[in-house]
């Protein structure tokens, strides 16, 4: 029995690590405002309007009265079972006079544009809205990532040609989830596959699952070049501005960032969704910190030697984290955020599996540009520095308040000038361990006054009184 049960375990502990499941969000539903040129649905005395020469795919979820409807050649409409079209019978006072209503060109969707997706660490977070933060290359999805097209939307999605394959665990259209190649290939063929993939290039479902639980490399470095065009497109061909002076460039991202990269060494104890729930339940969850994004994920490390292939050095797991704030402000709450995560890798890291950390940052600030980097190590050494320096002067102090223990009056010191040297005043005093006998006692004064003449700088100590007798 015992060994029935740690064959068990030692099954579920080296099976497959949870997916991260990819959304697409535009559709071509008919119901959908932005479709439409005039960003309205055609109402009852409208002309409906889809280009001749445009293939499309369009799902209508209710049903419409129009006055006219004009087809595309190749289309279809898939219809939910309260959706259709019928001509309209009566004036519909909410519509106006009518007008042409045109419907949007759908081809223009990209596959490898980041804008286009939603990641989630499960379906129900999906549909919740809690979603996930990544990088450029991991918006999109990834070699083990599940691909959902919503039920009861329609779509149209350009897979551009790329530098390699673009491959998937899985992928659901219209409700129905595809886990091997062949059953995919078969969908394809259909028009409404036809119509929703056009073009030669095509996704590859592989049921393939990440079996490390250290995270696995998401696999888009090879369309990388199409990735950061679509995200340049977007903002005029250039990277944003930001506001700090120095801006730090994670991996996988095509522009700088101000915020927080966290470089993790790991062991094979680490796991990296265990570590992500730690890192949202304790540190992102809270209030002070609902406006940090947080991306985690396993890339793979530049080598510092130049002219050595990437591939060969060993992966790290990148924390990246950035905030909503602008101007000088920007970065400092992902900063802050970042050493509470540093503070908590020296207490609990070996607990995780963490071997060593490693923090760059870059902030807003333009007085004085706030980059560079701390490792976990030298937060603590920096905090024990303050603590013990703010411990010495209190106790200085402390000290001197009990009167044991004085500190000199820099008014009684005072240098003299080589080329003026004013004649010294005699202010010796008795040493009661010397002999107090009146000859020595004058030849100790007149040694004294010699050595404070060449030296230019006496003192009276406090402490001594001439006139005691020992």
């Amino acid at each position: 029995m015992k060994r029935i049960l740690l064959l068990l375990s030692l099954a579920f502990c080296s099976g497959p690590v949870d997916a991260i499941y990819k959304r697409w969000i535009p559709n071509t539903n008919f119901e959908n405002a932005s479709n439409w040129h005039e960003q309205r649905l055609p109402c009852a005395r409208d002309n409906a309007v889809f280009a001749s020469n445009k293939k499309v795919s369009v799902f209508v979820q209710s049903l419409h009265s129009l006055t006219d409807l004009y087809l595309p050649l190749d289309g279809e409409f898939i219809l939910s079972s309260s959706g259709g079209f019928m001509a309209a019978s009566a004036e519909d006072p909410g519509c106006g006079e009518g007008a042409v209503i045109n419907f949007r060109d759908t081809d223009n969707y990209q596959w490898l544009d980041p804008a286009h997706w939603q990641a989630a660490v499960s379906t129900d977070d999906l549909e919740n809205g809690i979603l996930l933060f990544s990088v450029d290359a991991e918006r999109v999805p990834c070699r083990y990532d599940d691909v959902i097209f919503s039920p009861e939307t329609s779509f149209q999605v350009q897979v551009q040609e790329a530098g390699s394959d673009i491959p998937l665990s899985s992928l659901s259209v219209l409700g129905k989830k595809f886990t091997n190649q062949a059953e995919f290939a078969a969908y394809l063929a259909t028009s409404t596959g036809r119509l929703q993939f056009p073009g030669k290039f095509q996704p590859q479902v592989t049921n393939t699952r990440c079996q490390d639980k250290t995270g696995c490399l998401c696999g888009n470095e090879g369309v990388m070049q199409e990735i950061c065009s679509a995200v340049l497109q977007k903002a005029g061909n250039t990277c944003p501005q930001v506001s700090c002076t120095d801006p730090l460039k994670p991996h996988g991202h095509c522009c700088g960032i101000c915020g927080v990269i966290i470089s993790l060494e790991y062991s094979s104890e680490f796991d990296l969704e265990k570590y992500r729930s730690r890192l949202i339940h304790t540190f992102q969850n809270l209030a002070k910190y609902s406006g940090v994004k947080l991306a985690l994920s396993k890339v793979q490390s530049s080598p510092s030697v130049k002219g050595v292939d990437p591939l060969s050095s060993d992966p790290t797991i990148q924390i990246v984290l950035i905030d909503e704030k602008e101007g000088q402000s920007a970065g400092t709450d992902a900063l802050q955020m970042g050493q509470d995560i540093m503070a908590d890798i020296d207490d609990h890291g070996q607990t995780f599996g963490i071997t060593k950390a490693d923090m760059k940052f870059a902030t807003g600030t333009t007085t004085s540009p706030l980059t560079g980097s701390i490792s976990a190590g030298g937060i603590t050494a920096i905090i024990l520095g303050i603590i013990v320096g703010l411990s010495v002067v209190g106790a200085a102090y402390f000290l001197h308040r009990m009167d044991r223990c004085r500190f000199p009056d820099l008014g009684l010191l005072r240098t003299t000038s080589r080329l003026e040297e004013p004649a010294p005043e005699d202010q010796t005093f008795d040493n009661p361990i010397y002999d107090p006998s009146p000859e020595s006692g004058e030849l100790q004064r007149d040694a004294r006054k010699e050595v404070s003449h060449q030296t230019g700088m006496q003192f009276a100590n406090p402490v001594f009184d001439a006139s005691i007798d020992v």
